[in-house]
């Protein structure tokens, strides 16, 4: 197994909010986060800001990136965990939110 291939998958989560948010959905991102990282297959999660490209004016860029250790494991977080997890977030901060996700897999590491 190569070393890309030992690395898993990645799973980001790519965020816009509203500025005035910020406080709150950071207090609450936390607390996802970590019961993400709790389900099986998740090795370890980071929280970034986005610097470029810049944010629109009253508002903020953040990305979450999830490394996984296979792509059976997302598949599984995506069947039966997803769904309820995207739910509590709208739920909780409506449409001053969006988000947007990619997976991305490892193809060499340095």
């Amino acid at each position: 197994m190569s070393a890309a291939e030992a690395a898993g998958v990645i799973y980001e989560v790519n965020l816009d909010l509203d500025a005035v948010i910020r406080a709150e959905y950071l207090a609450w991102l936390d607390a996802h986060v970590r019961e993400i990282c709790a389900l099986p297959g998740f090795v370890a999660a980071t929280v970034f800001d986005v610097l470029d490209p810049a944010a629109e004016p009253g508002h903020e860029r953040l990305c979450v990136q999830y490394t996984l250790s296979d792509a059976a494991a997302l598949d599984a977080y995506l069947r039966e965990h997803a769904p309820r997890m995207r739910a509590e977030g709208v739920a909780r901060f409506g449409e001053r939110f969006r988000a947007s996700r990619r997976v991305l897999q490892p193809r060499q590491t340095v």
